[in-house]
């Protein structure tokens, strides 16, 4: 078997920056563990495989180098690039529709609120704020120069149980209403560059406190990134752009599928 992989970095409008994701369109699904163990192989925050359907739509699955995951934003933003830009994925968390808009490519997901919850001790500085999405622990700090300059503790993040970790604050730029950056140890992903799913949490968390419909977010990752947001009562669109930057052709020796990295992928997590 021979998988033909685009590289596509998302999220942002030129290479190397943004969040990559590796693009396999396919006949078929392999085997879950081989698929698995090709994301292992490729080492990156997302690989995405796709598969298309008769009525026209694709079916679409996420793996992380350890987990499959129920949601990801970056890598189905780079599915839709690969496929033109409008496109729906039957996904683990429902239909999921892209279009090609302005400036690149929306998302529109499913939107997600943080119940307030005490703060746990994080290891993070000038805590104002703390809630619990459905992945997503949030930890919100008085001013964006925390985030920027956070050496985060990794442990004390896992062992909040949340599959990822947001530390936000108010943006410190012209046109950015915040700033973010995201944490998933518990999927193999010490800091994601930039999370699509994660704004739709900071969207409902920012968007009411700021009386606003529509926000930009800045990911202040290494490699960085925008992510555009629209609150449109149960969901969020996300926009941004994508740039693909190469291929990978994988040669796949027929046998036995690879056992599954970490002991199985059967846990549940966005990014």
């Amino acid at each position: 078997m021979v998988l033909d992989l685009r590289l596509v970095d998302a999220f942002t409008d030129r290479p190397f920056a943004g969040n990559p994701a590796a693009v396999a369109i396919m006949a078929a699904f392999p085997p879950e563990p081989l698929m698995q163990a090709v994301a292992a192989e490729l080492n990156l925050p997302e690989t995405a495989f796709v598969v298309a359907r008769h009525d026209g739509a694709f079916d679409l699955r996420w793996f992380t180098p350890t987990v499959e995951v129920d949601l990801c934003g970056h890598a189905t933003l780079a599915a839709a690039h690969v496929l033109g830009g409008d496109a729906g994925f039957h996904t683990r968390s429902g239909l999921l529709e892209c279009r090609r808009a302005e400036g690149g490519i929306e998302l529109a997901f499913p939107a997600d609120r943080a119940r307030p919850a005490p703060a746990p001790e994080v290891g993070v500085d000038g805590v104002v704020g703390y809630g619990v999405g459905r992945h997503f622990a949030l930890v919100e700090c008085a001013a964006a120069g925390l985030v920027r300059d956070l050496v985060p503790d990794l442990a004390r993040l896992a062992a909040i149980g949340s599959m990822g970790v947001i530390v936000t604050a108010p943006g410190d730029r012209p046109g950015v209403d915040m700033v973010s950056r995201v944490f998933c140890p518990n999927a193999g992903i010490p800091e994601d560059p930039v999370t699509g799913s994660a704004h739709c949490l900071l969207a409902e968390w920012w968007g009411e406190r700021l009386g606003r419909a529509e926000l930009v977010g800045e990911q202040a990752s290494r490699r960085g990134g925008t992510v555009r947001m629209r609150r449109d009562g149960s969901t969020v669109v996300l926009g941004g752009s994508a740039v693909t930057v190469g291929s990978i052709h994988l040669a796949v020796e027929a046998g036995p599928p690879p056992a599954p990295p970490g002991g199985g992928s059967g846990a549940q997590v966005e990014v």
